[in-house]
């Protein structure tokens, strides 16, 4: 066998394994996509017919737009938290040494070793304790707490990767120029490390906003996109939760194309 004939036959491997790949991840999705056009009420093979009316309906139900709402500020909370979070500890983890630097890394990694399922019901037993000392119920604060807990380690990870490519050389210039630390940090180490911080923002914000086990094991009685879906397809099935499933994953597919475009806008 000559060369030509084995470059063809790996170039068909990677290319038929990638496409598999592919498949594998999106049949599901757009499988999810095509029920939720379902003009029936149940979901059922073959279609009653094509309909856009359940995206209609999940316009006017009140329990799922309250979901749709609660994820939101769980989420949009609980990422602006954990990028604050996570940026400061990955420039103090990387740039600087101190005694315990090794134990710091650890620990602030260590969440990313948990399953979810066992880090929810941790943080469940933990928030029990704590309720009954100062009589408070799990809701929707405990949800946000639990999912900074979460997603802080994933920002600290990325943005750490930025940090290590950043060239200290740049801040040293500034100074040298009479730059305060403040605008040191302001006009030029927050700016080279913003596509990092930014990506990392976006990813924790989906991790977040998808997340079922931590959600159900610390929001209590309030309803998430997750739950809201589990609650029903529960009970039943209908295309409703199809077209919820939809709505949510299309803006995530935005923010990761729009991340990955300012990452190629800024290299």
């Amino acid at each position: 066998m000559n060369v030509r004939t084995q470059d063809t036959l790996i170039n068909i491997m990677l290319y038929g394994v990638m496409a598999a790949v592919l498949l594998f991840f999106y049949i599901p999705i757009f499988t999810l996509m095509a029920f939720s056009l379902q003009e029936g009420r149940y979901l059922t093979l073959p279609f009653d017919g094509i309909s856009l009316k359940w995206y209609g309906e999940l316009l006017n139900s009140g329990p799922a737009l309250t979901a749709l709402r609660n994820s939101t500020l769980i989420a949009a909370f609980a990422t602006v938290i954990a990028t604050a979070v996570g940026t400061t500890a990955a420039i103090v983890s990387v740039r600087y040494r101190f005694r315990g630097k090794a134990a710091f890394q650890a620990l602030t990694g260590a969440p990313l070793a948990f399953p979810q399922l066992l880090l929810g019901i941790v943080l469940l037993l933990w928030f029990s304790v704590l309720g009954r000392l100062f009589g408070f119920n799990t809701g929707l604060v405990t949800a946000i707490i639990g999912h900074i807990v979460y997603i802080t380690p994933f920002v600290m990870v990325i943005v750490a990767v930025q940090v290590h490519n950043f060239d200290p050389q740049l801040e040293d210039a500034a100074r040298d120029c009479g730059a305060s630390t403040w605008e040191v940090y302001r006009h030029v180490t927050v700016p080279l490390l913003w596509p990092g911080i930014f990506s990392a923002a976006i990813f924790a914000f989906l991790l977040s906003w998808g997340n079922f086990y931590i959600t159900y094991s610390l929001a209590g009685s309030t309803r998430t996109v997750p739950t809201f879906i589990f609650s029903g397809i529960a009970v039943g099935s209908s295309p409703l939760y199809p077209a919820i499933a939809t709505v949510v994953f299309i803006p995530g597919l935005i923010l990761v194309a729009l991340a990955a475009r300012m990452r190629r806008a800024r290299a």
